[in-house]
């Protein structure tokens, strides 16, 4: 089966804090969508109007501890894939959030070494398949994804997962 996400990850950097809310990814307003393009168009809002084409200028979000926390819901992931973004880093991630970007196919990292190291507007490159961020001439390592999530990223998320355990 031909994966559905780029082993290898490149470019600009978004950097955000700790404790980046579901609620602050998407309000709960705009919950009515479940479409990439409508959420997107709300993403980070409440941060700034702009936020949402100013995050569009960005390919990888980059933060602290425990992002995505707050609710359970699958829309932030979805937000962000919206907005044209391809990979968050961050020092580590609330687990529903986490469980719900595998679910969508949508690559994240636990890299906080990175995350002390890196600025907004850095390009970095992350390689999902050797483990390892590479920023300029640094490296830095991350877990290896267990093998069940990365067939699950490889098939574009759960349901395309399923869709293909069940064809076979």
């Amino acid at each position: 089966m031909k994966s559905k996400v780029k082993s290898e990850i490149r470019g600009r950097v978004f950097k955000f804090g700790d404790n980046v809310n579901s609620d602050v990814i998407i309000p709960g307003r705009y919950l009515i969508y479940i479409d990439p393009e409508p959420l997107s168009e709300h993403a980070f809002e409440v941060l700034g109007e702009d936020y949402p084409d100013k995050l569009r200028e960005f390919d990888i979000l980059v933060a602290g501890e425990n992002f995505g926390c707050g609710s359970a819901r699958e829309q932030a992931v979805t937000a962000i894939q919206g907005l044209g973004i391809h990979a968050v880093v961050a020092s580590s991630f609330a687990r529903a959030f986490y469980r719900n970007a595998i679910n969508r196919g949508f690559p994240i990292v636990e890299c906080p070494d990175l995350v002390a190291d890196v600025d907004e507007g850095d390009e970095i490159v992350v390689d999902l398949s050797s483990g390892q961020i590479h920023k300029g001439d640094r490296v830095y390592g991350f877990p290896e994804l267990p093998e069940s999530v990365q067939r699950i990223l490889d098939a574009g998320g759960l349901i395309a997962y399923l869709e293909g355990v069940a064809e076979r």
